[in-house]
C-alpha cells in the first residue's frame, strides 16, 4: 500500500482539500475556508499545515472565537448547506468561546466544522496552560463541553484515527437527516505526531446532498388526509430552502389553491406578492397567517421543526379537528405532535404527494379568504409609512423605508432582540432566499459576524445587517473584519436604549421595568454610546440619521460606498408592530403585584387552546 508520512495536522489539511462538491455546475471544495484564531493549542501544528495552502483553502483571521464560528454558520446558511466553513481555536477559553456557535448551528441544523486544540494525551506536563482539571476524571477537558451541542464529536488520540473519523463527520454534516456541527479535539502532541497515511485517503472525492424518498405508505396516508381537507394550509420551513424545493412548493400550492405561510427559517420561499402567500405564522407572525392557521383543518408542515414561535406555543391551530402532516428528512421532526409523518426530502416528497392526490384542489373560497387577510396585513404594514413627526421612529417605520428602496437581490440578516420579530412580520421579501434571521437559537452577536459570513457566500446584492444596540455591544469586532477582508456589509444599527423587547415582555407579563432598558439598570453614569465613532474607529463609514425621511439618501450613500457602511438610528423603545400569537413564558403563580396576577390568569386562559399531542 502506497503511503505518505505526515503529521496529524498536515494530514487533516490535505484531506480537507480533497473533498469536492458541485455547486451551480462547478466543481468546488466542500470546505470553502477556515476562520482561525491561533494559540498554543493550534498554531504550531494545524496552522503549520494551513499556511501553505492559502490559495485553495484560505484562512481568515477572526477576532473572537464565537463570532468567527458564527460567521461560519451564516456562510453555510447562505449556501444552504452545500459548502462548509471551518473554525479553529486554541484550548481553554478560545475553545469554549465556540460552544455558543456550535449550539446555534445545532439548533438550526447547520453544518460547520470545528477544530479545537486540546491538552496532551501523554499528560506528563499536566496541567498545561488553560487546562481545566477534573479531579475525578483526567480524561475530561474543556473540549467535552461541545458534546451536547454537536452532531459529531471526537477526540483524536492517535493520528490514524482521522482516516475513519473525518469521513464520518463529513457524512453527518452533509446528510439532511443529521446535518449539524462536527467537532474535533486535537491534543497538542497528537497534532504533531507523524504517521504513514495511505495515499488513497487523500484522493479527491466528489460529494453531494442526498434526497431520501418517502415511504409510499406515508404518502398514501398524507394524501388521504389532504384530499379530504376543506381548509388546507402549508407551512414553509427552512427545509424548503435547503432542499431547493421552492419551485416544487410554489407549483404545488398554485395547482391546489392552498395558502402558504412561512416560518422564520422558511421566509422568502414565496415573494410577498405571490397570490398563495399568506404571511409569517406564529408569535412573530402576521394576523393573516394566524387567522388561516386558526381555521385550517389540515396543515402540511414542510421542513420545519415546529418550534414554539411557529406554533404560538401550540395554540394557533384552534380547529379541534385539525390534522398535521409533516414532511422532514429528520424522523425526530416528522413525528412531533403525533403528526402523520413523511420522512423524506422536501423536493421528492412534494412531487410524490402531488402525484398521489390526483386533481384535488381546495375550495375556491379558502384561498380567497387567505388573500383578503394578507391584503389587510399589507395595508397595515403600509400604514407605517405615515411617519409620526416629533418622536423617535419605530422599528417598523425604518424597516418599511429600507424594504421599499432596497434591491431585489439584497439579503436581509438579523438574529436576536426585537428586530427578528419586526423583520419577520414587516420585511416583504422581493426575491427567493433573500432572508436570514437566526432564530433557532436566537443568538445575540450573530448579526455582525453572520453578515460577514453571508457576504462571503453571496456574490450578488448587498447584505443588509440589522442589529440592535444590545447585540452590537455584545459582539461587534467583525465590523473590522468586513473592512479588512473586503466583504462590504450595510449595517443598520437600531438603538432603543437597551434590551427593549425583553423590557416589553417583562412589562406585558406584569413585571416592573427592571435591568433591561439602560436607564432602568444600576449605574453611576448613564450615557448613549456613540456608535458612529465606534464604527468609524474600525474602518467602516458611518452616519447617524435623525429622521425617517433622511433614510433614503443615507441608504443610497451606503449603496455607493466602497466598504462597509453603517446607518445608526435611534428607535422608540415602546412602539412595536402588532400581530403575532400567544407565547407561553413562565409567569409567577404568586406575586405581590396585581399586574403579575392578571398576567398569570391570562396565561392559564390561553393554555386551554394548546394542542397537546393530538
Amino acid at each position: 500500500m502506497e503511503t505518505i508520512r505526515l503529521t496529524t495536522g498536515q494530514a487533516i489539511v490535505k484531506w480537507l482539500l480533497a473533498q469536492r462538491t458541485v455547486v451551480d455546475g462547478e466543481e468546488v471544495g466542500v470546505f470553502a475556508g477556515v476562520f482561525g484564531i491561533f494559540g498554543h493549542g493550534n498554531v504550531t501544528c494545524l496552522a503549520e499545515g494551513l499556511e501553505p495552502v492559502q490559495n485553495d483553502l484560505p484562512t481568515w483571521r477572526g477576532h473572537n472565537e464565537q463570532s468567527m464560528a458564527l460567521s461560519a454558520v451564516a456562510y453555510a446558511k447562505a449556501m444552504r448547506g452545500k459548502r462548509i466553513m471551518i473554525a479553529t481555536s486554541s484550548i481553554g477559553p478560545g475553545s469554549t468561546n465556540m460552544v455558543t456557535a456550535a449550539a446555534a448551528a445545532h439548533a438550526n441544523r447547520i453544518p460547520v466544522l470545528l477544530f479545537s486544540g486540546d491538552t496532551f494525551q501523554h499528560r506528563i506536563v499536566d496541567p498545561v496552560l488553560q487546562q481545566v482539571e477534573q479531579f475525578n476524571n483526567p480524561t475530561i477537558t474543556a473540549a467535552d463541553a461541545f458534546k451536547p451541542v454537536t452532531r459529531y464529536w471526537d477526540r483524536i488520540s492517535r493520528p490514524e484515527q482521522i482516516v475513519q473519523s473525518l469521513p464520518q463527520a463529513l457524512a453527518v454534516m452533509l446528510d439532511p437527516a443529521t446535518r449539524g456541527p462536527a467537532f474535533f479535539a486535537l491534543p497538542q502532541d497528537i497534532q504533531a505526531e507523524a504517521y504513514d497515511f495511505p495515499t488513497k485517503f487523500f484522493e479527491p472525492r466528489v460529494h453531494y446532498l442526498r434526497r431520501p424518498g418517502p415511504d409510499p405508505r406515508d404518502i398514501d396516508k398524507a394524501a388521504q388526509l389532504l384530499m379530504a381537507a376543506e381548509k388546507p394550509m402549508i407551512i414553509s420551513g427552512g427545509g424548503v430552502h435547503y432542499s431547493d424545493a421552492v419551485a416544487e412548493l410554489t407549483a404545488f400550492a398554485e395547482k391546489r389553491g392552498i395558502p402558504v405561510v412561512e416560518t422564520v427559517a422558511g421566509k422568502a420561499a414565496l415573494v410577498h406578492t405571490h397570490p398563495n402567500y399568506a404571511g409569517p405564522i406564529g408569535v412573530t407572525g402576521s394576523t393573516a397567517a394566524n387567522a388561516v392557521a386558526e381555521d385550517a383543518d389540515v396543515v402540511l408542515a414542510i421542513g420545519t421543526r415546529l418550534q414554539d414561535f411557529t406554533t404560538g406555543s401550540w395554540s394557533v391551530f384552534k380547529n379541534p379537528d385539525c390534522k398535521i402532516v409533516t414532511i422532514n428528512t429528520a424522523s425526530w421532526d416528522a413525528h412531533k405532535q403525533m403528526s402523520v409523518p413523511v420522512v423524506a426530502d422536501a423536493k421528492v416528497a412534494i412531487a410524490a404527494l402531488d402525484a398521489a392526490i390526483g386533481d384535488y384542489a381546495a375550495p375556491d373560497g379558502w384561498l380567497a379568504f387567505s388573500q383578503s387577510r394578507i391584503a389587510e396585513w399589507h395595508d397595515y404594514l403600509d400604514s407605517w409609512q405615515d411617519v409620526t413627526p416629533g418622536r423617535k421612529p419605530a422599528y417598523a417605520e425604518v424597516i418599511q423605508v429600507i424594504n421599499e428602496i432596497c434591491d431585489d437581490d439584497d439579503y436581509c440578516l438579523s438574529a436576536a432582540g426585537g428586530l427578528p420579530g419586526e423583520l419577520v412580520m414587516g420585511w416583504r421579501s422581493k426575491s427567493v432566499g433573500s432572508f436570514d434571521s437566526e432564530y433557532g437559537y436566537s443568538t445575540m452577536g450573530y448579526e455582525i459576524a453572520g453578515a460577514w459570513g453571508a457576504k462571503m457566500a453571496r456574490g450578488d446584492g448587498d447584505v443588509i445587517c440589522w442589529t440592535g444596540d444590545g447585540s452590537y455591544l455584545m459582539m461587534n469586532s467583525d465590523v473590522y473584519s468586513t473592512v479588512m477582508a473586503g466583504h462590504k456589509v450595510i449595517f443598520m444599527v437600531c438603538d432603543n436604549g437597551g434590551f427593549a423587547v425583553i423590557n416589553r415582555l417583562q412589562v406585558n407579563q406584569g413585571g416592573a421595568e427592571f435591568n433591561n432598558l439602560l436607564r432602568t439598570t444600576k449605574h453611576e453614569r448613564y450615557f448613549h454610546v456613540d456608535f458612529v465613532k465606534h464604527i468609524e474607529a474600525m474602518g467602516a463609514i458611518a452616519e447617524k440619521v435623525e429622521r425617517v425621511e433622511d433614510l433614503p439618501a443615507a441608504f443610497a450613500r451606503a449603496k455607493e460606498a466602497d466598504r462597509s457602511y453603517a446607518i445608526v438610528v435611534d428607535i422608540d423603545e415602546y412602539t412595536w408592530t402588532e400581530g403575532g400569537a400567544w407565547w407561553e413564558v413562565g409567569v409567577p403563580e404568586v406575586s405581590d403585584r396585581e399586574q403579575v396576577r392578571v398576567a398569570r390568569a391570562a396565561l392559564e386562559a390561553e393554555k386551554k387552546h394548546q394542542r397537546v399531542g393530538v
